[in-house]
Parts: structure tokens; C-alpha cells; sequence
């Protein structure tokens, strides 16, 4: 799946069922994806791509890299570094509590940045990419808002792994729906945030609620106590996908 980020906000643009078992994608399915992406937004939209552990290798990185898009991906700790002189070293040696910025190094045959360093749990937060590796910290954090969109999908939303379908097309049309309720949700938490009733801070500094969270408990709210809005909302809002179905029947639907 890869979606576009904003902030704390996500949006699911384009997913591809997998039908293999090793529950990772290839190189091709990768390219196919960020390809119809491209061509929807346009490269110079892109600002930088973010991936974990399981979206490396060389046919991978260097076609980000030929085709000038920014990324920062996690590298596995196995995956050796080369410097300028031609030392070939491993990360986990290399890597302290402090950060450590590694410039022009080689990774899987490919050039560019290392963000190398030792977590508390004592495990490697080894990053590759093509900008400044200073940054490539900061940059990765961002991946967390992925993750908070998973599981909005899964455990703490919509339980989409409770579904009982196994054809992959009846699948990945769910998972068009549960983006689009998704999407609806995240729209309505933000207008109830900056419009009705702002969402809690705690004392970390961090929202007590997410904006999906915050509209999904407001959608809920709306169903229990007042049956006549809920009922104008929700021939509203079908009426209004009805229309955007129609219209991607002229023209590609995202997804």
C-alpha cells in the first residue's frame, strides 16, 4: 500500500493484493505501483519516499535514485556499507547510542547516505537514502503515521482482518471502502477538531485522540442520539460517492 502523508494525516492512494506467500512485494510490483501514483500526481509532487525493512535491493533503490525520487528506506542490519576508500563495514559495528551521519556510502550497489544508531532496546536503526543523512532521522519518524493508518484499519477501527472473504478482487475492493470510510472519518475529525470541539492534549504534548479516532466517535455519537441527522448524512454522503463512482467509470479510480 502506499499512501500520501501530511502531518499527522494519511491518505491511501494506491494498494495491490499479493498473491504469494512470502508476504512481500517484488521489485515489479513496486515499480507498477509508484508508476500509476506518478503518473497521477506527477513526480515533482513527490517530496520523499519513506519504507521499511522489507522494500530494499538494488534493482529497487536504483531506479528511486535514476528516477531522481528522494527516499529514505530502513535497511536490514546484514546489509554491508561500502565507504569512498573501499572498506566494506557492518552497521552494527559501526553503530553508537549517539547517531552517526555516514555521507557517500555504497548499499546495495547504489550511493548515498547512512543514519546509523544504537536504540535503548539495543537494537539498529540503520537508514539509507539520498538526503542529508543528518535528516534521514527525522525524516523516518514520519513512517509512524503508516503505521497509526493500519491500524485504524485493523484493531482500533474498522477489524478489516475479521473479513471472512479470500478472493483477492472482492478484497481489494474492501479495501477500497474501508479507505474511503477511512478518508470520511479523518475529513470529520479535523472539522470537529478546528471547528466544534478541539481534541485533548495530554501532558506529553501528543493529541489524546487521533483525527480518525476523533470522527469515527463522532459518527457514532451522531448514529446514537440523533437518527433523523445521521439518516440526512448518510443519504447525503451516498449520494455524493454514487457521483464519484459514476465519474470513474470515465476515468481511473485511485486504488
Amino acid at each position: 500500500m502506499l499512501l500520501a502523508c501530511q502531518g499527522a494525516v494519511q491518505v491511501p492512494l494506491y494498494w495491490e493484493l499479493l498473491d504469494n506467500r512470502s508476504g512481500n512485494s517484488s521489485t515489479a510490483e513496486r515499480k507498477a505501483i509508484l508508476g500509476r501514483c506518478i503518473r497521477l500526481l506527477g513526480k515533482e509532487r513527490i517530496g520523499i519516499l519513506i519504507a521499511d525493512r522489507e522494500f530494499v535491493g538494488h534493482r529497487w533503490l536504483k531506479y528511486l535514485k535514476d528516477n531522481g525520487i528522494a527516499f529514505c528506506v530502513r535497511m536490514p542490519k546484514h546489509h554491508l556499507l561500502e565507504r569512498l576508500d573501499g572498506r566494506r563495514q557492518q552497521a552494527e559495528q559501526l553503530a553508537k547510542e549517539q547517531a552517526l551521519h555516514l555521507k557517500d556510502c555504497l548499499v546495495d550497489g547504489v550511493w548515498g547516505q547512512v543514519y546509523l544508531k544504537r536504540l535503548a532496546d539495543g537494537g539498529l536503526l540503520y537508514l539509507f537514502g539520498t538526503i542529508e543523512a543528518r535528516y534521514l532521522g527525522q525524516v523516518y519518524r514520519r513512517r509512524w503515521t503508516i503505521e497509526a493508518c493500519f491500524e485504524s484499519f485493523r484493531s482500533r477501527g474498522f477489524d478489516l482482518e475479521g473479513t471472512h472473504l479470500k478472493e483477492l478482487a472482492k478484497l481489494k475492493k474492501l479495501v477500497a471502502l474501508v479507505s474511503i470510510a477511512f478518508g470520511m472519518c479523518v475529513s470529520l475529525g479535523i472539522y470537529q477538531h478546528e471547528k466544534v470541539k478541539k481534541i485533548k492534549v495530554k501532558k506529553h504534548g501528543y493529541k489524546a485522540n487521533s483525527f480518525f479516532r476523533h470522527g469515527l466517535d463522532t459518527l457514532r455519537e451522531m448514529m446514537k442520539k440523533d437518527e433523523e441527522k445521521w439518516q440526512h448524512f448518510s443519504a447525503k454522503f451516498i449520494r455524493w460517492l454514487s457521483q464519484k463512482l459514476t465519474l470513474s467509470q470515465t476515468k481511473s479510480l485511485v486504488g
